[in-house]
């Protein structure tokens, strides 16, 4: 039987039992919901801690803003793949095994970092810690998939749909914003081994809960799926993910190396306690960012009012906050470029420029996120949302790429004039959507 059927049609569920449209609003389906959402929160927690440790931990070893960018690349890069793939396997397997399956890639790759030796050296050690990064990125993009997907299988239709996905994503960034935080209070307080050993210890037992306690609501999967099918036809589809690619690289050319490397300059004097101090402000920071996107998030059917608006007037509606969004970079970009260096005036007006992006980003991030849902079908699901974080990891990876080299060639000015001209390609292929006329099914 197929894996997701349009509404009205029957499937099977991960018990064998009818999925219909009227299952959605059975207990078992929500109990399903708020199970992949906790499994969701577990991994995202460990996944922002482990980003906070690797970067200022490899920072104060004495790493470049460059090879900081590599630790990350093949973490995006496994993600592309995993993306294209993931939608298949959980078309061909079901939603529950791809859930599984990266919550345990995220045990093992924990597992692996507690090994790394300071005596390799820094060309060893880069390049074993980008293999465990792309395990882990393996990992966070089989779980998304299979939580993002659920969610289409489970929610209500039209307004409701939106509403589900704002919380399902709002939570999850908020639960990554405390794991910033997370892992560096951990790195100052346990230092590097203890901080992933202990988050592989309670990400395992929690794998380990969901798999024993997990409810029925996820269908199986169907084994005429082709691999081909991954690749979408449908215009809106297509040009939803290249508007994703160019947003999610403008955020991550500030966010992964430049921001944090500039603080972490200006809040350091290069002693121990001044170290620590360093690490938990910008921790601190990145902390109160995501969950400040996240709870913008989790309220965008709010502010976009979409219970009473049409898809056109959403779809609108993403081209006019991508172009509200290109206005704050721009304006981070000649505030820099007009300062003679690191002064007070200028730290405090990039705290609130970038608060003001994450709040802008948040809305237009949340769109996309509903946008993708209403344009695909119900059986197409997984491939489709499989293709759309595909380009979101090639978005990250763009910017993850441009964040290290940017910073070195430029600095703070370049990173963020890289940053708006992205943020306008996003908005020019928002302007190429146009209205499905069906809405979801």
């Amino acid at each position: 039987m197929g894996l997701c059927q349009p509404a009205g049609r029957r499937g099977a569920d991960g018990r064998g039992r009818a999925v219909t449209a009227a299952t959605r609003d059975r207990p078992e389906g929500l109990a399903a919901y708020m199970a992949v959402t906790a499994a969701y929160w577990a991994f995202m927690l460990t996944d922002g801690a482990l980003r906070m440790l690797v970067l200022l931990h490899f920072h104060t070893l004495g790493f470049s803003a460059v090879q900081l960018a590599y630790l990350f690349i093949l973490y995006e890069l496994a993600g592309m793949i995993t993306n294209l793939a993931a939608g298949w396997i959980a078309a061909r397997f079901g939603l529950t095994p791809t859930l599984y399956a990266g919550l345990g890639l995220q045990v093992a790759a924990l597992l692996a970092l507690s090994q790394l030796d300071p005596g390799w050296g820094i060309a060893a050690s880069v390049a074993f810690v980008m293999c465990v990064q792309g395990v882990s990125g393996v990992a966070k993009d089989l779980a998304k998939m299979s939580s993002k997907s659920a969610v289409k299988l489970l929610a209500p239709e039209g307004a409701g749909l939106f509403r589900w996905v704002a919380v399902l994503t709002g939570s999850k960034n908020a639960v990554k914003g405390l794991g910033f935080l997370l892992g560096a209070a951990l790195l100052a307080g346990i230092g590097f081994d203890g901080a992933v050993l202990g988050m592989a210890a309670v990400l395992a037992v929690i794998l380990a809960c969901v798999a024993v306690f997990m409810p029925a609501g996820l269908p199986k999967g169907r084994k005429g799926a082709k691999i081909s099918e991954v690749f979408s036809r449908s215009s809106n589809v297509n040009w939803l993910s290249a508007a994703r690619v160019f947003l999610f690289g403008a955020r991550d050319v500030w966010f992964v190396v430049g921001i944090p490397i500039y603080f972490y300059a200006v809040l350091s004097d290069g002693s121990e306690a001044g170290n620590r101090a360093a690490f938990f402000m910008i921790g601190s920071f990145m902390a109160v960012w995501v969950i400040l996107y996240g709870a913008v998030q989790a309220g965008a059917p709010r502010i976009l009012r979409a219970a009473s608006r049409p898809e056109a007037a959403l779809i609108r509606a993403a081209r006019g906050w991508a172009l509200a969004l290109f206005a704050i970079p721009a304006a981070l970009c000649v505030a820099v470029a007009l300062s003679s260096g690191p002064q007070a005036w200028l730290t405090a007006t990039l705290v609130a420029g970038l608060l003001a992006f994450g709040a802008v980003f948040a809305v237009n991030s949340s769109l996309h996120s509903y946008l993708i849902l209403a344009f695909t079908r119900s059986e197409r699901v997984t491939m489709d949302v499989g293709f759309y974080y595909m380009a979101n990891a090639a978005g990250r990876l763009g910017g993850t790429l441009l964040s290290g080299l940017s910073y070195q060639a430029g600095g703070l000015a370049l990173v963020m004039g890289t940053a708006a001209v992205m943020v306008a390609l996003s908005a020019l292929a928002a302007g190429q959507l146009q209205d499905s006329g069906a809405g979801t099914e």
